[in-house]
This record gives structure tokens, C-alpha cells and sequence, in this order.
């Protein structure tokens, strides 16, 4: 039997902070047929907020080390701030959109990341998904919209990367739907030279990229990233892809593709 198709689609900082961008982004996603659901962070933002507050963001290798007071402070901006903003824009385009977080309908849990070299605070890494609840928001119509935060289980909230969450609730839905992830940022898409931004790489296996590893091709903040797709692609997921927010779309072709 054919499974129904689910597109997951996740943005970044970059498009959240430009209210144009958000807004072209949103159209988009509100013209995109059959179901989806949308994945933010907000890290920008609750950098903002936090400073306008007093409260230093501490950040070791592009990773930010969540204590107390930055957990309340992303709760506010991400549950909050972002997720009802979305959430809002996306009914006046007539999208009836859900704004959740991990702990609403126990959706996603994760386990308090341990303490190695770094003591990264209150992060979450994801544990498990509860993919018959989202399926019973997505049955009745809604589109979930997550944010970047997760829960212990036990009353605990937790900051938790978003590109992971993408990717796990498309590994937990791929039991139900045909998924499909686009990571979308300001870039068409992965660049062979970072000064060319038409220079997208279409397509990448495994094999292209440990060659772009070995070459030093990848910057940092691209590895997790490609991480995350293999392991989606690697766990059920049958299409990643990496671009602008215009690569859903039937008129864009310059977006890279994940294959194994």
C-alpha cells in the first residue's frame, strides 16, 4: 500500500529575523500541497532578547551552553516569541497551524546531554518521538509547527539543535508517510566555493562527502547538518534535500540533494 507523503521543512535564524524573508518563506509554505510540518530555531533572536535582558550567550564551537537563566530565555522566544509569529502569519494565509514544542503531546523527548569536556547545560539530545500524536494532529488537519525545545519526560525542559528535530520526526514519521526534509537557509544549497554562490553541489552521497571532509570543503557548521541527513536518509526518510526556501517549489532545480 502507498504511504501518503509528509514534507517536513526546517528554517533557520536567518529567515526568521527578516520579516520579508519570513514572510516570502511562509507563502511558499502555505501553497505547499498535501502534508507538512515546519521546524524553527530562533537562535538570533534569543540572542537578542537575552542581551536586551543583561544575559551574556555563551557559545563554544558555534554550540550554545544553556543555563538556567538562557533555558527561560529560549522558552520565551522560541515557545513564544517565534513560534506564535509563525504560527499567527500562517493563519492569515489560511494555513491552520498548531505551535508546539517537544512537550506538547509528549511529541519529543530527549535526554539531558551528559557532561564530557563541555558542560553544554540544559541541551537536550533526542531520544524518542511520539509519531502516532503528530499523526493525529496532521489526520485533523493541522500543521504542526515545532520549535527548538524538547522535554526529560519529567518536568524538565530542554534546548534541543532544530535540524535534529527535523530529522527525527521525519526518522518516527517515515514509519506512516512517505517523508521527505528540506533544510532551508539563505544558500541554494550546499557550495563547492564559498565565495560563488551559485556554486551549489546538487548532489551528494556518502562517498562525495567524506571527499569534501577530507578536502576541507565543509565548514563546521555544515557537518551536524549533513549528519543529520545521512542518519534521516540512513533511518527511513526518503528524500533530503538542502536550499533556499524556494527549492519545494516546482520551479527550482538549484538545490543540492542528499542520497546515500
Amino acid at each position: 500500500m502507498l504511504k501518503e507523503k509528509l514534507s517536513i521543512i526546517k528554517i533557520g535564524g536567518n529567515i526568521i529575523e527578516d520579516e520579508t524573508s519570513l514572510a516570502a518563506f511562509l507563502k511558499l509554505f502555505s501553497n505547499l500541497e498535501g502534508n507538512k510540518i515546519l521546524v524553527h530555531g530562533g537562535g538570533k533572536r534569543a540572542t537578542s532578547v537575552a542581551s536586551k535582558l543583561g544575559i551574556t550567550s555563551k557559545m563554544i564551537d558555534g554550540r550554545r551552553i544553556t543555563d538556567a537563566e538562557t533555558l527561560e530565555v529560549i522558552t520565551m522566544v522560541y515557545g513564544g516569541l517565534v513560534n506564535k509569529n509563525i504560527v499567527a502569519k500562517l493563519q492569515a494565509l489560511q494555513v491552520d497551524a498548531i505551535g508546539l514544542t517537544g512537550a506538547d503531546i509528549n511529541s519529543i523527548k530527549s535526554d539531558k546531554r551528559p557532561i564530557k569536556e563541555i558542560d553544554f547545560g540544559y541541551v537536550g539530545d533526542v531520544k524518542e518521538i511520539t509519531s502516532h500524536s503528530i499523526d493525529k494532529l496532521i489526520k485533523a488537519d493541522f500543521t504542526p509547527v515545532f520549535c527548538a525545545i524538547t522535554h526529560d519526560g519529567n518536568g524538565q525542559l530542554l534546548n534541543t539543535n532544530a535540524d535534529t528535530i527535523a530529522s527525527t520526526i521525519g526518522v518516527g514519521m517515515s514509519k506512516i508517510y512517505d517523508t521527505s526534509i528540506y533544510y532551508c537557509f539563505e544558500l541554494n544549497g550546499v557550495l563547492q566555493d564559498f565565495s560563488d554562490k551559485e556554486s551549489v553541489i546538487k548532489n551528494i552521497d556518502t562517498e562525495t562527502y567524506q571527499n569534501l571532509l577530507k578536502n576541507g570543503m565543509i565548514s563546521d557548521g555544515m557537518i551536524p547538518k549533513l549528519d543529520n541527513c545521512f542518519d534521516a536518509l540512513q533511518n527511513g526518510v526518503q528524500k533530503v534535500h538542502i536550499g533556499n526556501t524556494a527549492m519545494f517549489t516546482k520551479e527550482n532545480n538549484n538545490f543540492t540533494t542528499i542520497t546515500l
